[in-house]
């Protein structure tokens, strides 16, 4: 019908004209409309996705990536004094050195005051390797007092405590008898107080060690004692050291036994 009334208006040639532009006017409008939207979401498609794209590289910049070597947060540092208080645990070395556990009490509360004193007046003293030392010093004393050998003991205990364990030899000679001792083991080391006056400090450590001891007569019986049988011992033994000196040694100046 449409077709038909362009033919009345137009002339042969006009007419073929229009018939031409009406017939293919519409359809090139409603392609060319589609067209623009399909390319408007494609666009609008692309345009997201290089944001999402340059978002999620400024976080990964930032964010980064877990690989497993991260470095671990650092912690706030603690002050020299509080760094030396208490054993820290040690990697187990080729010497063979046992770590110290973390839960190994190095002092007793009632020592804390005394052990700051020390801290202050004295910064190279550290609880650990003092603690290390002194149950070197124990073992060495006791073992040289049990064999008679007092030459061992003299220069890490004090005259009157060398003359104490020397008159104990010297008696247990004339008794005819003879220690058959051993220090099984030093279950635990602990500081149990501490004194600084001027630039003295005695610090007094208590021990508990399992010790096999045994008593021989001049004839080798034993009259006292079992090898076979340790029995837990709690000594309290004092160190002091002039701390003005450039000796790093501390004496033996008193020893005492727990009941």
């Amino acid at each position: 019908m449409r077709l038909a009334a362009a033919l009345l208006r137009c002339n042969g040639v006009g007419c073929h004209g229009a018939h031409f532009e009406y017939g293919r006017y519409p359809h090139y409008v409603g392609y060319n409309f589609f067209r623009f939207e399909t390319e408007s979401s494609l666009t609008a498609i692309i345009i997201l996705a290089l944001v999402a794209l340059f978002i999620g590289l400024r976080l990964y910049s930032v964010l980064g990536e877990r690989t497993g070597h991260e470095q671990p947060i650092l912690k706030p540092a603690e002050s020299e004094a509080d760094a030396r208080l208490e054993p820290r645990a040690q990697a187990r070395s080729g010497s063979g050195t046992p770590p110290v556990e973390l839960d190994e009490l190095a002092y007793l509360p009632m020592a804390g005051p005394g052990i700051r004193a020390l801290l202050a007046a004295d910064s190279s003293f550290d609880v650990a390797r003092f603690l290390e030392g002194s149950k070197s010093a124990y073992r060495l004393i006791l073992e040289s007092f049990w064999k008679g050998e007092l030459d061992s003991m003299k220069p890490y205990v004090d005259g009157h405590v060398f003359e104490t364990f020397a008159d104990a030899v010297e008696q247990r000679k004339k008794d005819e008898l003879v220690l058959d001792n051993r220090l099984v083991a030093i279950d635990q080391a602990v500081i149990a107080g501490v004194e600084v006056e001027r630039s003295v400090a005695l610090v007094t450590v208590r021990f508990e060690a399992d010790i096999a001891a045994v008593t021989r007569n001049s004839a080798g019986e034993v009259v006292a004692g079992s090898l076979s049988d340790a029995v837990q011992t709690r000594d309290r033994w004092t160190f002091r050291r002039d701390i003005s000196s450039n000796d790093p040694n501390w004496l033996l100046v008193e020893t005492d036994e727990e009941e």
